[in-house]
């Protein structure tokens, strides 16, 4: 558990974003909210666009502009603020505007708040009686449709879980289908245990539209897998992710996204667990493999891979937190090698301002995965980009100029990529900095991979 929670002077993003919807109708301010204690409004009487622009949410944005809110309570997704700045006067919290448009661009959606296991310690176990919070076992499917309804054309994402297993819910692949048939645009993901699915539903979740599937199992052999996961079985997750990943593969799609997140404690850090985990998600043939570290509950956490250790630094390129493009199994994070020929090496790319500079570069994949020149969805598409800085190195644009893969990008393999870069007005020297971009999530320089830069003169 983040410790957050203690700061007085803090900001947060939430209130100009996101809502959360819990499986009895009740509106809540964040995801860190288990017992739904700062509720915000009520779908089954209220429009969600009547709950966005209420007083109630408005005050809590003049609270946050002003550093702080007692409404946010102990929530620990508080972002510390520094201290004013002692000779300007000036706050470090910025001010926003309380008009946040009409809905919220994301939105979680809680299908229960019931679980069928218990995690060790965890707030959202059976024990800790947060099924007691909440006036219904399942989100009703009418009530569902509504806010979906309401909601879907200002949406770019909707997070399918909150407290509880999403799949508990009967009707939950249905409605996951019913997302992405009335808004295809929406990002859709999901986190599971995966215990509540039949190897049939998650073939048939694979079919339903949805972007991105999270499976949680915290360890690669039984034993310390139900240390954490009570009342789990290692072989049931195993087995239902087993059967999306063959679906998704004797489909020949490229959608949903297949992520394996394994916390890492004290029992299932050891080199050994931790090589065979990687085995297993390359044979399963999951996307993404990642490590997450947590400091709770405190007699579990690892302390091996505590934030700062040697060891935390080797695999910071796997962990979850930490880019989404890390990928702990060997060779998948993306990386490539960009070489950029020039007749005079070692002389400035040369141009005229306001012109433009076509430039020829080669690229190799140096991963075991493939680089999509398409996708089903955005965020998986990759793309050569060109980023502009000064002659110091300070950025000018990041996103100064885009250039498709002519055909996906095998691993191994060179291609050609033709891309054109537009000229400052400004005459001057500069630095081009050419790097590829998973859409929608990061530049390969944030795992690791190199970039290629040269210097830029414009007459």
């Amino acid at each position: 558990m983040s410790l957050n929670h203690q700061a007085t002077r803090f900001s947060c993003s939430w209130p100009w974003s996101t809502l959360v919807l819990t499986c009895d109708g009740r509106v809540v301010c964040g995801c860190a909210d288990p017992y739904a204690q700062r509720v915000l409004g009520d779908a089954r009487t209220q429009t969600m666009s009547d709950v966005w622009t209420d007083d109630t949410i408005r005050d809590l944005r003049a609270d946050l502009n002003g550093g702080g809110s007692a409404f946010c309570g102990d929530c620990p997704l508080k972002l510390p603020l520094p201290p004013p700045d002692s000779e300007s006067g000036q706050d470090a919290a910025a001010p926003r505007p309380l008009d946040a448009g009409a809905l919220p661009s994301r939105l979680y959606i809680e299908c229960t708040a019931a679980c069928n296991i218990s995690c060790l310690d965890a707030c959202c176990a059976p024990e800790t009686g947060i099924t007691r919070t909440r006036q219904a076992g399942m989100l009703d499917f009418d009530l569902f449709t509504k806010v979906v309804e309401e909601t879907g054309p200002s949406l770019t994402r909707i997070d399918f879980f909150n407290y509880g297993e999403a799949f508990l819910h009967k009707r939950a692949v249905e409605m996951c289908e019913h997302i992405k048939r009335r808004f295809p645009q929406v990002y859709l993901y999901t986190s599971t245990n995966g215990l509540a699915l039949t190897e049939a539903r998650a073939r048939q979740l694979v079919h339903s539209g949805i972007d991105e599937v999270t499976f949680s199992v915290d360890g690669a052999f039984p034993e310390s897998y139900g240390r954490y996961r009570q009342r789990g079985n290692f072989e049931v997750a195993l087995r239902n992710l087993r059967a999306m990943t063959d679906e998704k593969r004797s489909a020949g799609r490229d959608l949903p996204f297949i992520n394996w997140r394994y916390i890492l404690f004290r029992w299932n850090d050891s080199h050994e667990e931790m090589d065979h985990a990687r085995a297993l998600a390359e044979e399963i043939g999951v996307d993404r493999l990642t490590w997450e570290i947590t400091d709770h509950p405190e007699s579990a956490y690892s302390r091996r891979f505590a934030p700062g250790t040697d060891d935390h630094t080797a695999i910071r390129r796997e962990i979850w937190d930490d880019s989404n493009l890390g990928n702990a199994i060997p060779g998948a994070t993306p990386r490539a090698r960009i070489d950029l020929h020039r007749l005079v090496p070692g002389l400035p790319l040369l141009g005229r301002r306001g012109g433009r500079l076509r430039l020829r570069p080669q690229v190799k994949n140096l991963s075991t995965r493939p680089f999509p020149a398409q996708a089903s969805y955005g965020r998986r598409l990759v793309r050569l980009g060109a980023q502009l800085r000064g002659a110091d190195g300070s950025m000018r644009n990041r996103d100064h100029a885009r250039a498709w893969l002519q055909a996906t990008l095998e691993p191994g393999q060179t291609h050609d990529v033709p891309i054109e870069i537009p000229l400052p007005d400004t005459p001057g020297r500069y630095q081009l900095t050419l790097d590829l971009v998973s859409e929608g999530i990061d530049w390969f320089e944030a795992c690791g991979s190199p970039t290629t830069s040269a210097p830029l003169v414009v007459w």
